[in-house]
């Protein structure tokens, strides 16, 4: 199974090769954030495009579509011809880590490197030993969502939106009474347009035994936006991790591009909107890696290595460095403080066990 824009405020200053970050100036904080999640998508896709390795053959030899639409010869063309939002936008107004040529990393601190801990990981920000599998347990943890739900501005606020049965479980629903669309992506529709994103999902196929397709969470996202204006949105995608589990990199590749092409509309659709422009964050990661071979690259876990390396990007104004962070170690652990440290809360006070934001943002 799966077995997993925005104002920052982002000051990285003197990081060195260290797992610990560095404290800054403080940063006005933004009013918004919004964190976008891509559930299972490598680091050698986002840093060095697609890979021929990993393309099928065609019965006559030539190219696959996938391969004419993705392969370039240059690894920066690579990059961009399947992630040109994220290169041409993202990675020059705001700042990439993880990127091993640059001695940048990412990593999971839980040691399982699948999709439950890897998200209690990333929205709790700590590992915890007891969430040890995929099993639709309620989370013991409390999110930096259910937290901000709680703050004072942000009561009712706060949105989550998935492709993933266990969702809900991830952010217990049941304790922390939040607004979670998973198979049916709009909870409590109130419009005829929320209806029908409901009913187009249940519509579709189901391809994949308690997961959706991403179309009808990225329609259901951008609603939400429109007529809910939340301050702290989540979004899980996850086609990426479904069709690598299926050894279908094209489909993979795709997945990726339209990712990519969401979060370019979530983007142009908060400056449209005078709530978020020029008052929203955003955090962009994944919930672990994957293998780094062609024949391993279908899975994950613990018996992968390569599967505890992931990446990270944030954007928006008060990015001084701009660009693919060099000579730094975080870990996915860091997101859940940052999230709150980029809208002026600071969860390390709740939740002392949590990591500290990344390098800056948002500091006091």
């Amino acid at each position: 199974m799966r077995s997993v824009r925005v104002i920052i405020a982002l000051v990285l200053a003197g990081c060195g090769w260290v797992g610990r970050p560095v404290h800054a100036a403080r940063i006005a904080p933004a009013k918004n954030v919004v964190i976008v999640t891509i559930d299972g998508f490598r680091w050698q896709e986002v840093f060095t495009g697609a890979d021929r390795a990993y393309f099928k053959q065609s019965a006559d030899g030539k190219p696959t579509d996938a391969e004419r639409r993705f392969w370039r010869e240059d690894a920066s063309a690579r990059r961009e011809a399947l992630l040109p939002f994220f290169w041409r936008t993202v990675a020059t107004e705001g700042v990439v880590f993880g990127d091993p040529s640059r001695q940048s990393l990412v990593h999971l601190t839980n040691g399982l490197w699948f999709s439950y801990p890897g998200y209690n990981e990333m929205l709790t920000g700590a590992a915890d030993p007891r969430v040890d599998s995929n099993d639709k347990k309620p989370n013991p943890n409390v999110s930096v969502l259910e937290w901000l739900n709680g703050r004072p501005g942000f009561a009712g606020r706060v949105h989550a939106v998935g492709d993933w049965d266990v969702l809900p479980f991830i952010l217990n629903v049941d304790r922390s009474r939040l607004p979670v669309g998973s198979m049916q992506p709009v909870p409590s529709p109130r419009t005829d347009r929320e209806r029908a994103i409901n009913d187009l999902t249940d519509d579709l196929p189901g391809y994949w035994g308690g997961v959706i397709f991403d179309a009808p969470v990225m329609q259901a996202a951008l609603e939400a936006l429109r007529t809910r204006q939340p301050r702290v949105l989540y979004v899980m995608l996850g086609e990426t991790d479904e069709w690598a589990h299926g050894g279908r990199y094209d489909m993979y590749l795709d997945a990726a591009f339209r990712s990519d092409r969401f979060i370019g509309r979530l983007w142009q659709t908060l400056q449209s909107l005078p709530e978020y422009r020029g008052q929203t964050a955003l955090l962009l990661t994944t919930d672990h890696g994957r293998g780094a071979t062609p024949q391993d690259w279908t899975d994950h876990g613990r018996d992968v290595p390569a599967a505890q390396r992931t990446w990270m990007a944030v954007m928006g104004p008060g990015v001084t460095q701009p660009g693919v962070r060099e000579g730094v170690t975080i870990t996915t652990s860091q997101l859940a403080a940052t999230a709150a440290a980029l809208v002026g809360e600071d969860f390390r006070a709740a939740f002392p066990k949590a990591a500290e934001p990344l390098p800056g943002v948002g500091s006091k």
